[in-house]
């Protein structure tokens, strides 16, 4: 048990700005491969706050400025550490024709156009989306209707992400054994993070009386294997930063379906 808190810390502390107990940061590198299957229940952590700040916000400043506030919590929490990746993709697939070329402008810090505009038409997409959620689709939602979505859609999406780790390689031969956060780690770390995943689906599905919304995984992991598939063919691989955008484009996703499904019920 004390190996699988050290596990869960290293989630927390590696791929979000949330504090964990000094113990962890020392040397803690040869614990983020196994550390991978607790990223889903970071996405618990990020959902739960997140709905937080939207379900408070949303009594003393209405919807449109509660949706907003809840992005900014999400940014703060994870130091942005998705969306940057997100937008250096979009700096290095748009600014690039061949695999050398993309990793040198993926790996460069420096924000360009493409990056610029991909941010902003994700944000505004992130934002279009819960506005609908939140004002049509789930208009009377209540305060666990509203953190299972959340919830949901940020351990679903992580766990999207997880799944280019154990189906692609890492593209940066020169570092991939140098950094274990990258490393495929035991196939057990998958099943377990898909353990993780379905938990809340299975609860929200379950407290809600709709079973269709178990085919959120179809269109999530379509996609994903879609982009895997995509960076393969690019870069022969996956770097850390499009791991990033499988994150932030499988969430934005996942809002979309939700509306879908609801279309049809």
């Amino acid at each position: 048990m004390n190996q699988e808190l050290k596990l869960f810390f290293t989630a927390l502390s590696f791929y979000s700005r949330l504090p964990g107990p000094a113990y962890v940061h020392q040397d803690n590198s040869h614990n983020l491969p196994d550390s991978i299957r607790y990223l889903p229940v970071v996405g618990w952590i990020i959902g739960l706050v997140t709905a937080g700040v939207f379900i408070g916000a949303t009594y003393l400043f209405g919807e449109a400025l509660a949706i907003l506030l809840a992005m900014v919590a999400s940014v703060l929490l994870t130091g942005g550490f998705h969306e940057d990746g997100f937008a250096d993709v979009c700096d290095g697939f748009g600014g690039g024709w061949a695999k050398e070329k993309i990793l040198t402008i993926m790996k460069d810090s420096r924000l360009g156009t493409y990056g610029v505009v991909g941010l902003i038409l994700l944000m505004g997409l992130k934002f279009a989306a819960l506005m609908q959620l939140f004002t049509e689709t789930f208009i009377a939602a209540n305060v666990i209707t509203i953190a299972g979505l959340f919830i949901v859609a940020h351990s679903l999406s992580r766990f999207a992400a997880i799944t280019l780790v154990f189906n692609h390689n890492y593209a940066r031969i020169e570092e991939s054994k140098a950094s274990g956060a990258v490393a495929k780690g035991s196939v057990m770390n998958l099943v377990i993070a898909g353990v993780f995943t379905l938990i809340p689906l299975i609860g929200l599905t379950v407290y809600l009386g709709q079973p269709l919304l178990l085919l959120l995984v179809i269109p999530v992991l379509l996609f994903s294997f879609y982009l895997g598939a995509y960076f393969n063919k690019w870069i022969g691989g996956y770097t850390g930063d499009c791991l990033g955008a499988v994150q932030q484009l499988t969430e934005v996703t996942v809002y979309l379906t939700y509306i879908l499904i609801w279309k049809f019920i």
